[in-house]
């Protein structure tokens, strides 16, 4: 129990800060579009990054660098351009939560999602090789992979179904906007913190 409860406080300590997949996962939980698929695509993405951890994968990445290399270039050119069509919208505007007004398809949603989950570095980052090294020093690794897997189940749901309680604020056009601005910069941020790391 002791190593479950480490594995879920790790997970969720690590994944709370909003970034480029969070981000998704709220505008889809607001706009109630394939909020499930969403979610749970997020946290079956999870779910292996963090089983390839703990059995392993983060020592593997330490001895081919240039994985994470790649991974950062091609995360920084997505965030680009993913930060450039929020801006867009933004600039546009005349968005609101009427239903299916900018909603994409269930496949080109999941498309996106799946790359700011597999090509973001940050993921890679937190879930294989921190939440793997941390599983080292338990002797109940299986515990804590479940108790980190557990969190990121937890969190994705609560921001994809939670988001929901937003909705009077997000009914006006402005307040869309303002959070289209908002994705979009931190897009960019997070593209430019990618590209100065190197």
């Amino acid at each position: 129990m002791h190593a479950y409860l480490a594995g879920l406080g790790t997970s969720l300590s690590l994944i709370v800060t909003i970034g480029a997949q969070n981000a998704f996962v709220l505008r889809q939980g607001l706009m109630r579009r394939y909020v499930l698929a969403t979610c749970l695509f997020c946290a079956a993405s999870d779910a292996l990054l963090i089983a390839a951890g703990v059995l392993g994968a983060g020592a593997l990445a330490g001895r081919a660098p240039w994985v994470l290399e790649a991974m950062r270039w091609g995360g920084a050119a997505f965030l680009l351009v993913y930060g450039a069509r929020a801006f867009r919208a933004a600039w546009r505007g005349g968005e609101s939560l009427r239903a299916g007004q900018g909603a994409a398809g269930l496949a080109a949603t999941l498309g996106v999602l799946a790359a700011l989950t597999w090509l973001n570095p940050h993921v890679w980052l937190d879930t294989v090789v921190l939440i793997g090294s941390i599983s080292a020093g338990w002797p109940d690794r299986t515990g804590f992979a479940i108790g980190a897997i557990s969190g990121s189940v937890l969190f994705f749901f609560a921001l994809g179904y939670g988001a929901r309680w937003l909705s009077p604020v997000f009914a006006r056009p402005a307040a869309w906007r303002v959070l289209d601005a908002l994705v979009g910069a931190m897009m960019w941020s997070i593209a430019l913190g990618l590209v100065l790391r190197g």
